[in-house]
């Protein structure tokens, strides 16, 4: 696969070739495009039949109306809220529970919003394979490389970025990845205070472990002042994320405000065990909105269902932070 411009699998391969199957235990990537019928996504896909447990809970929130936290439990986890509105931390988590709640998949959310100080967690800090969202920590570790080098990116990794964040391209990435290296993307993270991710080994960039407290901190990164990003690196990848193409806008901004600059990158592959993993990662800006959204899950029937998970806790998300 060259380039992924609909739902068809990414591949965590090593080489660009296209000689991998995908992954070690991978599965066979399905065909068939993303096409939208009245607004409504209409996907081509092979499924993955996986056991997938159905997610049950009774929400609990405790309410401050002056500002504090709020749980609301889905299964063995809670959605946990905090915020100076305490009415809005317990709207927010009864909310995004209810989302979940409703999907089979197995999701982790993660989400701020400096505007009313309030941040979200669910499964924040429980490990999920990456897919392609890791591709926007892939950029923004060649980003840090190159300030340290006191030099601009070259026209030739300027075309390689584009079409890794734009297009999601495979072969694009995985020349990126054995250019920066695992060690560079480690030193990012490092100073990113990314702890809780770990960079895929023998070049399965697809396979590096991510959770959604560490891309809540990217996005918190890519959209403030900071010492590891300079402002010229943070408008570039953002500048990237908001020109992704139309057929994978689709996840984290799902119900946005129509006045927001959406920023976003997204990635989805299928395995033998856990089904389909669909993951997506949004910050949304201007018009008075300053927050992000990471959202991954896995153990979806297929890419559809996963994405119908993410959507559902990102709608829910955009509504009540927008009333």
């Amino acid at each position: 696969m060259r380039k992924s411009t609909g739902a068809t699998e990414e591949r965590a391969y090593r080489g660009s070739n296209g000689a991998e199957s995908g992954i070690p235990g991978g599965t066979p990537r399905p065909g068939g495009p993303v096409r939208r019928r009245g607004g409504r996504l209409v996907l081509g896909l092979a499924t993955a039949v996986v056991a997938a447990g159905t997610v049950a809970g009774t929400p609990a929130a405790a309410k401050s109306p002056d500002g504090g936290t709020a749980h609301a439990r889905v299964g063995g986890s809670e959605v946990s809220c905090s915020s100076d509105d305490g009415d809005l931390a317990q709207r927010l988590s009864r909310k995004v529970a209810d989302a979940l709640r409703a999907h089979r998949g197995k999701a982790a959310v993660a989400l701020y919003d400096r505007s009313s100080g309030t941040s979200c967690s669910y499964r924040a800090g429980t490990a999920y394979d990456s897919a392609s969202v890791v591709k926007a920590t892939l950029l923004a570790a060649l980003l840090r490389q190159a300030e340290e080098d006191h030099r601009k990116l070259s026209p030739r990794e300027k075309k390689l970025a584009t079409a890794m964040i734009t297009k999601s391209d495979n072969d694009s990435t995985s020349t990126l990845w054995r250019e920066v290296g695992r060690g560079g993307v480690r030193h990012f993270l490092d100073l990113a205070g990314m702890k809780h991710t770990e960079p895929g080994r023998r070049g399965y960039w697809g396979l590096t472990q991510v959770t959604a407290g560490d891309q809540a901190k990217l996005l918190k990164l890519l959209t403030s002042d900071n010492r590891v990003l300079n402002a010229g690196s943070r408008a570039y990848e953002l500048r990237l994320m908001h020109k992704v193409v139309a057929s994978q806008r689709w996840g984290t901004p799902a119900g946005a405000p129509k006045d927001a600059t959406v920023h976003v990158k997204n990635g989805w592959l299928s395995r033998a065990t856990h089904g389909w993993r669909v993951n997506s990662i949004g910050a949304f800006t201007g018009g008075g909105h300053d927050y992000g959204i990471a959202i991954l899950s896995q153990d979806n029937r297929t890419m559809g269902d996963g994405i119908r998970t993410v959507e559902a806790a990102a709608r829910a998300v955009h509504r009540e932070l927008n009333r």
